[in-house]
């Protein structure tokens, strides 16, 4: 088994990340090549400081990477070592000392509730099939924060309409309960009911939820196109994607009051760090209301 098979099969890795990380690696191959290093044995730690270093600068083997794309790159090669050690193709490890370039932390943009009704009453006609599965969909998206490949490989069986919940597949295929709030509810119920049926008619049968015009499962692009095109319609300045709309969810759930760790468990973080930088934009907003609310503030 290839570290690609590894990272699929033993791992659990969703196919854009393993594509991801082939690209990398392939980069990574083309780059010791160049170099002379024509097997995995010949490779030291400089080599690889080295090509960390390479990812930031166009070259024969790229153009110049941004910081995050740059440490996933060496995420990849440190994984493919490490694996390497593992299978007996080297004895030691030169990725031990050598660590991804550090990314700034940005903090993501949430939109105000105004932008978000604005965008899901401008999901489409409700009196056609396509219509009632767009709005479903970013009531979906909105309502639960889920991941849009988390949305689109949602089964009609997941939902469980009696206690308001469905079941979502995230990474490395764990799954997770989420409460259905009344609007998602109401969306998805509508669309089931009376715009399925139609789209499914002209397919060859799925459980798939959400279905495309030809019936077939509706794909993580044309998920974010509908996303793309009611934000278009509602005239929202920003770049709005289906991130946008999950980091909307845990901003505004922050804002509300809700604790961090019970909005790591909604968004399937493994670790309450990564939830944690929503914090920041939640204080960000404290910030902006005390320095034009308060006499002396400024």
């Amino acid at each position: 088994m290839g570290y690609l098979d590894h990272i699929a099969v033993e791992r659990g890795l969703s196919a854009h990340t393993v594509q991801a990380y082939g690209r990398d690696l392939r980069r990574y191959e083309s780059w010791c090549a160049s170099r002379g290093l024509l097997s995995v044995d010949q490779i030291g730690a400089n080599d690889v400081s080295d090509f960390a270093t390479s990812l930031r600068h166009e070259g024969d083997q790229g153009p110049a990477l941004s910081a995050s794309s740059a440490a996933r790159g060496v995420i990849a090669v440190r994984g493919f070592h490490k694996f390497a050690v593992r299978e007996g193709w080297i004895v030691g490890d030169p990725c031990v000392d050598v660590q991804p370039t550090a990314i700034p932390k940005r903090l993501p943009k949430a939109l105000s509730y105004s932008e978000i009704s604005a965008i899901l009453d401008a999901s489409g006609d409700l009196e056609t099939a396509a219509g009632l599965r767009n709005r479903a969909l970013l009531e979906l998206l909105y309502g639960t924060g889920t991941r849009i490949s988390e949305a689109v490989g949602l089964d009609i069986d997941d939902i469980d309409f009696d206690q308001r919940t469905l079941v979502v597949t995230g990474k490395g295929d764990k799954q997770r309960r989420l409460p259905l709030g009344e609007y998602a509810s109401s969306a998805l119920s509508d669309y089931l009911v009376r715009g399925r049926p139609a789209l499914a008619s002209r397919g060859r049968g799925t459980p798939k939820a959400f279905l495309n015009t030809r019936g077939g499962p509706l794909s993580r692009q044309s998920a974010w196109q509908v996303l793309a095109s009611a934000a278009q319609r509602a005239q929202i300045a920003t770049a709005v994607s289906p991130h946008t709309m999950r980091h909307s969810f845990a901003t505004h759930l922050l804002e509300g009051g809700a604790d961090v760790r019970v909005v790591q468990e909604l968004l399937g973080h493994s670790s309450v760090t990564t939830t944690q930088i929503y914090t920041q934009v939640t204080a960000e907003t404290l910030r902006q209301v005390y320095a034009t609310s308060h006499p002396r503030a400024l």
